[in-house]
């Protein structure tokens, strides 16, 4: 085999690929086609429901004799010191390529949707945190770092990011959302996938498509978006991702639609996705999905019958472990139930990813290159300055913040002083250390009250926690009141605790039947605000909570989405005034708890009307954040304008810092369309820039807007540009509009092909 033209470097990959194919038996291409998860559970819990019955028992020896696709989650799936796992990794490589005839190794996928999900690996913010940033720079200067991280350890493919759009805040997984508009969704992930793609790690975009949307907000419910909400919010973007972030795999998702499972429907995962988006790269399962077409959804009667059912749909990869792909498949190719070249379309696709990955070159070695750290100096300020810029000042009406640095504060609440209030449910100590409560968390993650008394040496910090997360038990409540009273300001440090499948407030499969604080708390918050003691409420949330009860009886609101390991001192870093905040809500902030699902992007007839007396109004709208300094718009350049159905336009405008501080301002651009031919959304976001800037200094923003940024689905199904009148307006919120401009779309309508434009660009120049 070291002769054939598989091997040749020299050769095209597809070339390579061919050969390759031509020499395999249908077992050894089939082999292809799966993970293995080593030390899975296969009679118990496990990390989720239906793993014990999804996960088979196998000859490991056996199996790898026909070679190996995927291993699934060597890090993390148990507590394993970083260097040992990689070495244990690169011994199971070996082995895999050693037993079958081609020796060709397996694909190393790990979940990093916050960090690498290994022990010891650096937890940063969560996606909901990085919308909050609205800094795309930052996000791929992080996932640059995970990037390297997974491939010092020998990881090939990371399960990231999550492009699902936010449609309902009691969903559990709002958490792993970047938000609640599909243009931030998309700028910030491609960025992410930029980052990670860069180190040489398979991006996979996920969960296509449509998870975000279940009905009633409950994990893996069907989904009911019609045609245009689907390919107007939900789907562009994984467009984005795709197109300029260059992500080489997809997931197929868990929901169905109008009755067709994702992971069953060819029209999204070969139609549109490969016949319009020309994407070339290898569609995977979500972990069991395939099987799950027989046991959930009842499409499917046989594994056999699920195995043909996604490969005709255009699945190339079963995760995370064996369980259709394999002999059932086989016999059903080899009894004329499944056509072959159907397992030859996938086979070819993975092994055009292992090629391009060098797994199919003879010199392939995975012995690690150099000394694995996982939360390095480096890594860990970077997640500092990610958490620092994603904290959300709510509001702050009378200046209480930043906190004076000799004052008396009581410190109350369940998340002030529990490292894992930080982290989100895909954390490893969240999402796999629970598991393994005698190992070390294995990073620092300092907590809010212990990051407090760091950055306010000389104050008298006093605690008690008052109630639990979750529990109702309000016993904690007389000593948590004793405590604020003797204080001159009280924090109440309040949110989620990140689980999975019930076991936490926010997570995978922590829905919520409506938007009150969890347990206790809101509660709790009564009985500090009664004490006449200025509170401030501190929120480390995997998603929103409806605050209009208290709106105008806290002193101030400062909202974070579950941070990382150095959150703690983040949001320490903006009470004590270190840090100016600058974060901006990725997802509006309900003002009641039960008005949902509400998103920002609702037509005419989902806003506030006299047709009824529900009222969803956001209490904090998209966009909003306040700071500790003040900023002016002067300047303005953008004049009412006439431009064609294909045209372009220039909008400009001189942001400055007229405060005594630094400080960062994100400048929005929204579109406005009066008129169309189906309903759209009032408003919706087309643009953004983040600024910093010094006391006194001004930078000027030009935005280029052209014509596609207003494209819709039109009555006939195609994306149109329909000729009439738009607004274009700058604000600082979806609500704080500064300035509006008129433009009138002239000429024929346009039907927009795949060449679409899909960001409006911005350009920033210093003024003098």
């Amino acid at each position: 085999m070291t002769t054939a033209p598989w091997r040749d470097p020299a050769l095209p990959a597809a070339a390579r690929v061919d050969d390759l194919l031509s020499r395999m038996t249908l077992e050894e291409k089939t082999a292809q086609l799966y993970g293995v998860w080593v030390g899975a559970d296969t009679d118990g819990d496990g990390v989720a429901p239906h793993q014990h019955d999804m996960t088979a028992d196998y000859d490991w020896d056996e199996l790898i004799t026909r070679g190996l696709g995927q291993l699934t989650r060597s890090f993390g799936t148990a507590p394993v010191d970083p260097a040992l796992g990689a070495q244990a990794l690169a011994r199971a490589q070996r082995r895999i390529a050693e037993a079958s005839r081609f020796g060709i190794p397996a694909v190393a996928h790990e979940e990093c949707l916050a960090g690498f999900t290994a022990w010891g690996a650096t937890a940063y913010p969560v996606p909901l945190a990085w919308g909050a940033t609205f800094d795309p720079g930052l996000v791929e200067e992080m996932a640059a770092h995970i990037g390297r991280d997974l491939a010092s350890a020998g990881v090939h493919q990371g399960l990231a990011p999550v492009l699902d759009v936010v449609r309902d805040l009691r969903w559990g997984r709002v958490e792993e959302t970047i938000g609640e508009d599909p243009y931030l969704v998309g700028t910030i992930g491609a960025a992410y996938v930029r980052g990670l793609e860069s180190a040489g790690i398979v991006a996979t975009l996920k969960h296509f498509a449509g998870y975000a949307s279940s009905a009633g907000a409950r994990n893996l419910a069907p989904v009911r978006a019609g045609v245009r909400e689907f390919a107007d919010v939900t789907l562009p973007p994984f467009e984005m991702a795709l197109r300029e972030g260059g992500a080489r795999s997809v997931m197929a998702a868990y929901n169905e639609i109008d009755g067709l499972p994702a992971s069953a429907d060819p029209g999204l995962l070969t139609r549109l996705l490969r016949d319009e988006w020309g994407f070339t790269g290898t569609v995977v399962a979500d972990y069991f999905g395939i099987g799950f077409l027989e046991t959930l959804h009842k499409v499917a009667g046989t594994p056999a019958e699920a195995a043909h059912t996604a490969l005709a749909a255009g699945i190339d990869v079963e995760l995370p472990t064996l369980r259709c792909y394999g002999d059932a498949l086989v016999e059903a190719v080899r009894a004329g139930a499944v056509d072959e070249s159907l397992v030859d379309r996938a086979a070819r696709r993975v092994l055009l990813q292992k090629c391009e990955l060098g797994l199919l070159d003879e010199d392939w070695d995975p012995t690690p290159r150099e000394a694995i750290d996982l939360d390095s100096a480096a890594n860990r300020a970077l997640a500092r300055r990610l958490a620092e810029e994603s904290v959300v000042l709510l509001a702050n009406p009378d200046g209480l913040l930043p906190l004076a640095p000799d004052t008396r504060v009581a410190v109350v609440g369940p998340r002030a002083d529990d490292p894992m209030a930080m982290l989100g449910c895909y954390s490893f100590p969240s999402h796999v250390g629970v598991q393994h409560p005698d190992k070390p968390v294995g990073i620092e993650i300092p907590t809010v009250l212990e990051a407090l008394r760091t950055e306010l040496p000389d104050a008298k910090v006093t605690y008690t926690q008052g109630c639990d997360t979750s529990d109702p038990d309000t016993s904690g409540f007389a000593e948590a009141v004793a405590r604020a009273a003797e204080a001159d300001v009280c924090l109440a440090v309040l949110g989620d605790r990140a689980g999975l499948f019930g076991r936490g407030t926010s997570g995978e499969g922590c829905d919520v039947a409506d938007l009150n604080l969890p347990g206790a708390q809101g509660e709790l918050l009564d009985a500090l605000i009664a004490t006449g003691v200025p509170v401030v409420l501190v929120l480390l949330t995997g998603r929103p909570y409806a605050l209009g009860r208290w709106d105008g009886k806290v002193a101030a609101t400062v909202q974070a989405f579950f941070p990382g390991e150095e959150g703690g001192p983040a949001v320490a870093g903006v009470l004590s005034g270190r840090v100016s905040p600058s974060g901006r809500l990725p997802v509006s902030v309900p003002r009641s708890p039960g008005g949902q699902p509400w998103t920002y992007l609702q037509p005419p007839l989902g806003l506030a009307g006299e047709v009824s007396s529900l009222d969803p109004t956001p209490l904090y709208p998209f966009g909003h954040g306040r700071s500790y300094t003040e900023f002016a718009w002067s300047g303005i350049s953008a004049p009412d304008a006439e431009i064609p159905t294909d045209g372009s336009y220039a909008m400009e405008v001189t942001v400055t810092n007229t405060g005594d501080r630094a400080g960062a301002e994100v400048v929005q651009l929204y579109l406005h369309d009066p008129v169309a031919q189906v309903t759209r959304p009032d408003i919706r976001l087309i643009g953004y820039q983040r600024v910093e800037l010094a006391p006194g200094e001004s930078r000027r923003i030009t935005f280029g807007f052209h014509a596609d940024l207003s494209a819709f689905t039109g009555r006939a199904g195609s994306r149109i540009v329909e000729p009439g009148a738009l607004e274009l307006r700058l604000a600082a919120s979806a609500t704080d509009v500064r300035h509006t401009a008129r433009l009138t779309l002239t000429g024929p309508e346009r039907v927009l092909g795949q060449d679409r434009r899909l960001r409006c660009e911005t350009e920033v120049t210093a003024v003098e």
